[in-house]
């Protein structure tokens, strides 16, 4: 979402609310701040309730120090000040306190940005502070002088995250990507070794582009386009607040008819997403003037190869994802439900969705409806939107219960006449 026309202290209050809600930070902890184009600066209140915060409650220290406002401002403003002082190119900073990271502050350790693609991209070099005193000038100066080495993601000793950026929403979407790349890497390290990326791996990733589709102007939408659309928007919102999905990831595609489909477009906060950002493929050609998600050609090609699905998810939800990183195999024979839903799950070689997009669809079939990326995501197959949200949501739960189980004992799976009674009871392919 573009900050251009919002005003700074309605910024701070819709990131807020996201961080909160997320569970990112509590009551009292964390604050953001935004430096305007008069250079003063706008900042969350100290002593204020971060879940129920308003625009009235966001304080403004004008550039020759004069405070307006109804509250103090945040206790952490020194860091906030020094930061801007030290950077002129940011002007938006987030300081939280999510568990994941924290845990990687009290070790004084930096997650692994390598165990997927896009978060170095996104996050950049992770920098640590040395631990100071919460409010004060010198933890300001120890984290100001990280950030003046160009880092902008940097985690506090023992403290949280701060994150700089030239716009709020930016500041964000790294904090948050950051905060999901600590919690797969700790899920990981929950049921085997975490295996990063290798070079080879990294290298690879050039090949990943932007398809090259020719545009066609859109015609007038259908009814049945129309509510395709709004059903879309609503589940990726839906997959957005379930953590299925993080604000720069995820796609989600739905089959219109034999020559057209509907998908998630690139770059689009998922948290905001619109009617109007869906970007509809016709004849293989994209809608003019949006630019659909770089995994385009993956969701043509299963089409054209199966006509029993009618909708396709890519994801990279934090526990499947675990499985996705280490050598640990997914085996859905634990709950009836994850059986009947997911079948068989088998893994793929990292690369295989944007070098190898042919090959990928053949795999899929009515008793596979998903595959798991090495390093990637996971790919969902449904016959309608519902149906692959649902297999998606499932895939997600057995594997946060299988990781919960790992660290109470030994997991009994259904035994096979069991797996044979249900196939039967459910008429299930095999």
């Amino acid at each position: 979402m573009s900050s251009r026309l919002l005003h700074p202290a309605e910024q701070i209050v819709m990131i807020m609310e996201r961080i909160y809600g997320y569970g990112m930070t509590t009551t009292s902890g964390g604050n953001l701040s935004i430096l305007d184009n008069e250079n003063n600066m706008w900042i969350t209140p100290a002593g204020v309730d971060k879940g129920s915060l308003t625009n009235k409650d966001i304080v403004c220290i004008k550039k020759d120090g004069t405070i307006i406002g109804n509250h103090k401002p945040s206790s952490e403003f020194e860091f906030h000040n020094l930061i801007y002082k030290k950077r002129h190119d940011i002007k938006a900073i987030l300081h939280a306190h999510p568990p994941a990271l924290i845990a990687f502050s009290i070790l004084r350790k930096i997650p692994d940005t390598n165990l997927i693609p896009n978060v170095k991209l996104i996050c950049g070099e992770v920098g640590i502070a040395r631990y100071g005193l919460p409010g004060s000038r010198d933890l300001g100066e120890k984290i100001a002088t990280v950030f003046g080495r160009g880092i902008n993601t940097v985690i506090l000793e023992n403290h949280g995250i701060v994150v700089g950026a030239s716009e709020l929403f930016k500041a964000f979407m790294a904090f948050e990507t950051l905060d999901f790349c600590a919690r797969l890497e700790i899920n990981a390290n929950r049921i085997g070794k975490p295996l990063p990326l290798l070079q080879k791996d990294i290298e690879k990733l050039k090949n990943k582009q932007h398809s090259d589709m020719e545009d066609y102007v859109s015609e007038e939408y259908s009814s049945l386009e129309r509510a395709a659309r709004k059903e879309m928007c609503f589940l990726i919102q839906r997959a957005y607040n379930q953590k299925l999905f993080t604000s720069t990831q995820g796609t989600f595609s739905r089959r219109l008819d034999n020559e057209s489909f509907i998908i998630t477009p690139y770059g689009v906060d998922r948290k905001y997403i619109d009617t109007n950002d869906i970007v509809k493929i016709k004849r293989g050609l994209k809608e003019k003037g949006k630019i659909p998600s770089r995994s385009v050609l993956l969701h043509k090609y299963i089409y054209e190869k199966h006509i029993h699905v009618n909708s396709i998810i890519i994801s990279h939800p934090p526990n499947i994802m675990a499985f996705a990183v280490t050598g640990e195999n997914f085996d859905p024979k634990v709950v009836p439900e994850s059986y009947v839903l997911l079948r068989k799950i088998p893994k793929i070689p990292f690369g295989s969705c944007f070098m190898h997009q042919k090959m990928v669809a053949s795999i899929f079939k009515k008793n596979i409806p998903a595959a798991i990326v090495k390093n990637d995501c996971i790919v969902v197959t449904g016959d309608s939107l519902l149906n692959a949200f649902d297999i998606l949501e499932v895939a997600e739960f057995t594997a946060k219960a299988i990781i919960a189980s790992r660290s109470i004992g030994k997991i009994i799976k259904i035994s096979d006449d069991k797996i044979a009674k249900l196939e039967k009871a459910f008429k299930l392919q095999t």
